[in-house]
């Protein structure tokens, strides 16, 4: 039996509000309804975590700049 384990892509944001993280959120959803996503605003680096496979860490940071808001890969 193989496991597959998921990968887990941390990314900083300056996305403050929760109706702003609800937004690109559901951006987000629309593009990748495979991944779990969800924001952790109490963080410092408003963090934006997206977990699954194969997880398009470029594409993912550019939806959310297209949105407006900063987004980088959190090394």
């Amino acid at each position: 039996m193989t496991m597959v384990l998921n990968m887990v892509e941390v990314y900083k944001t300056n996305v403050r509000h929760k109706r702003q993280a609800k937004r690109i959120l559901g951006v987000l959803s629309e593009q990748f309804p495979m991944f779990s996503i969800n924001f952790d605003l109490e963080d410092c680096d408003k963090i934006l975590r997206v977990e699954g496979r194969n997880i398009p860490q470029k594409k993912i940071a550019e939806l959310v700049t297209e949105n407006g808001y900063q987004c980088s890969v959190l090394e």
